[in-house]
């Protein structure tokens, strides 16, 4: 069995119960995958129902990490969605529902329960707060812990098409103040404040406290892209794949279906 990023990540929270970084960076994986929603029926435009199941009183929603592992546990063709895990517990959040994660066909299998997807999405909900300070210096960032690097990797790979690339460096502002900056070059219109969330989440998954991190936008014509392109660490963001089929519902991610 090929082992998925949320089977190692479930594997490495399950090794260290105490580890809150641990457990932040499967809850954070868990955020990030396209899940499976085993639906109740087949969707009715961009209203679906998911099947639920009842645990020692407690509502619970089937979902997999990969297809054929709903397959695996039904056994049978059946109606299912598949969606981002974010948009998953957004729509469930405050309804009692829990989720039964990769049930009797995976080592990450486990019970999630309602009171874990309320937190999760309030913890995905902290957006950035906007602010304004002039930087007078730019340098080699130093200092970030290294789960703070890997998380911003990791985020931005899935950040496909939204900017062109980033870079990350150590700050000096006008009023003195220090810390780390990171710059979206050539970020496309519109996009700038899921670009900034993603940058937070990086921060609040790595277990790290806010703050010590800002975002900034830049073009590529602008000094300041030439400035950090000498001394940032740079973060490529991949192009998007292309669509060659009609989108299922719950594929786009700005389009979320809701449940009935």
């Amino acid at each position: 069995m090929t082992l998925t990023d949320l089977d190692q990540a479930h594997a490495a929270m399950q090794a260290a119960p105490d580890d809150d970084a641990a457990r932040l960076r499967f809850h954070e994986r868990l955020a990030d995958t396209e899940l499976f929603l085993l639906l109740a029926g087949e969707p009715s435009g961009d209203q679906i129902e998911p099947e639920l199941f009842e645990i020692d009183g407690n509502s619970f929603a089937l979902v997999f990490d990969r297809e054929e592992r709903l397959s695996e546990f039904t056994g049978r063709v059946v109606p299912y969605a598949g969606l981002p895990g974010r948009a998953l517990v957004g729509m469930l959040q405050g309804q009692g529902i829990g989720l039964a994660l990769n049930v009797q066909v995976a080592p990450s299998a486990m019970l999630i329960s309602s009171e874990a997807v309320d937190w999760l999405v309030e913890t995905l909900g902290h957006a950035p707060q906007e602010a304004e300070a002039r930087l007078v210096e730019i340098d080699v960032p130093r200092g970030l812990p290294e789960a703070v690097v890997t998380g911003l990797d990791r985020k931005l790979a899935i950040a496909a098409g939204l900017a062109s690339h980033a870079y990350l460096a150590a700050a000096t502002y006008e009023d003195g103040g220090t810390g780390h900056v990171l710059a979206f070059v050539d970020a496309r219109p519109g996009a700038e404040q899921a670009l900034a969330n993603a940058a937070g989440e990086a921060l609040r998954f790595s277990g790290i406290e806010a703050g010590v991190m800002d975002v900034m936008f830049v073009a590529t014509a602008d000094t300041m892209a030439e400035r950090l392109g000498r001394v940032g660490l740079r973060f490529d963001l991949p192009m998007p794949a292309e669509r060659l089929a009609p989108a299922a519902p719950g594929s786009d991610p700005a389009k979320p279906p809701k449940l009935r």
